[in-house]
């Protein structure tokens, strides 16, 4: 049996993997158009790879994906993060949880992951063919041709793209294919001063976009250009289509304290008020807020920093309060990274049985990772997804050696 991944990213390698495991004696190949595979995973995570998140159960875990999570409870089931944790161990490869349930490689090396990977593969006699794009697919029955080659099943694994055209070969083959949009991005604010603040990190805000019902709670980062930070890039995901079809000038609206009882923060500035009366607005802040972000949201209030509480006027505080809760910014364009690009968007879900990761459109092709549209939000759950399809794919659900093979 000649089996056939195309992709050397983490869902590729994975599936290649797990065919292996799954056909033992089957002839496994492994394509890649570059000449650089697990490139994602060598810059995710800053260079320490978020491989997957502390959310044990399919249900819970289903919930992080804006497109896909219904039909990934289904492969969870079959593979999910605490057996991505024991594939990891029985390989020598340790994961430590963070506050926020990112998980990454004890060494906070992405290296680290990327030689398990390889190895896996490696043992598993996976042969890898580098710089050998696909030039294309024929279907005969039940068998595939690609480079003059004669395969009984092929995983496609290619990852998103940014153009729809990107995905013109498998629509060829009769699939049906969601256009890409970008998920995962930054919100860029040219001019404002917000930016001097770059590096500051404000805990637990609130982000909301204006007009809409998108919303999401968590840390926001200031940075050169705008604002990041896992509430901003989980507010991105799940408005993906809709702010794409804004051309991404929209108003973001900023709850800095992540108080939605407007009345307890305004009963917890009345009694730093009187409990800090002599002391300086820059010295007493009621709210967990950095210091520097704290000194700019009294001068955008226009209220004094260096006069005591004692003389703040119920005008000012009025002003300070509405700031802290509905402060505004105006976003015009994002920012992506291209080595971590992750997109909404790709093969459609109802053309693909999730059981097994098998097209419904060409019978003995699987499909894994990103070129599905499916997605995740910030924090490990993409590899999670690429992990699980790639495991599932690799199994080959479905096909009549699967019985003599396993």
């Amino acid at each position: 049996m000649k089996i056939a991944v195309i992709g050397a990213g983490a869902a590729g390698y994975f599936a290649a993997i797990s065919a292996a495991h799954h056909h033992p004696g089957a002839r496994i190949v492994l394509f890649e158009k570059s000449g650089k595979s697990l490139a994602k995973v060598k810059v995710s995570g800053g260079g320490r790879c978020n491989v997957t998140n502390a959310t044990f159960s399919p249900a819970a875990l289903s919930k992080n994906y804006p497109r896909g999570g219904k039909q990934l409870k289904k492969t969870f089931s079959q593979f999910q993060a605490t057996d991505t944790i024991q594939w990891f161990s029985e390989r020598g490869v340790e994961l430590h949880t963070e506050a926020d349930g990112r998980m990454f490689p004890t060494t906070n090396d992405s290296q680290t992951i990327i030689d398990c990977l390889v190895m896996a593969a490696k043992e598993a006699d996976v042969q890898l063919r580098m710089q050998t794009p696909v030039r294309a697919i024929f279907q005969d029955n039940d068998q595939f041709r690609l480079n003059d080659i004669v395969f009984d099943a092929i995983i496609v694994a290619t990852g998103g793209s940014p153009k729809v055209t990107g995905f013109d070969w498998l629509v060829d083959l009769g699939h049906t294919v969601s256009s890409p949009v970008p998920s995962l991005f930054t919100f860029n604010m040219p001019g404002n001063r917000v930016v001097d603040l770059m590096g500051v990190v404000i805990p637990h805000a609130i982000v909301r976009i204006q007009g809409t019902k998108l919303a999401e709670q968590g840390p926001v980062l200031i940075t050169h250009w705008g604002m990041s930070g896992p509430a901003v890039l989980k507010l991105s995901a799940w408005g993906a289509r809709e702010l794409a079809q804004s051309d991404y000038r929209f108003t973001a609206q900023i709850n800095w304290i992540g108080e939605t009882n407007e009345a307890e923060a305004s009963a917890a500035l009345d009694v730093t008020m009187n409990a800090f009366r002599k002391k300086k607005l820059a010295n007493a802040c009621p709210f967990e807020l950095p210091r520097k972000f704290w000194e700019y949201l009294l001068k955008k209030s226009g209220c004094n920093a260096d006069s005591p509480w004692m003389e703040t006027s119920k005008k000012d505080r009025n002003r300070l309060l509405n700031l802290l809760l509905n402060d505004c910014y105006d976003v015009n364009g994002k920012t992506t990274f291209k080595e971590e690009f992750v997109t909404c968007g790709g093969v459609e879900r109802s053309e693909v049985d999730f059981n097994t990761m098998q097209s419904r459109v060409a019978p003995g092709m699987y499909f894994a990772g990103e070129v599905l549209d499916v997605d995740g939000v910030t924090g490990g759950f993409n590899f999670q997804a690429a992990w699980t399809t790639g495991y599932v794919a690799g199994k080959l659900g479905g096909r009549a050696e699967d019985k003599d093979l396993d």
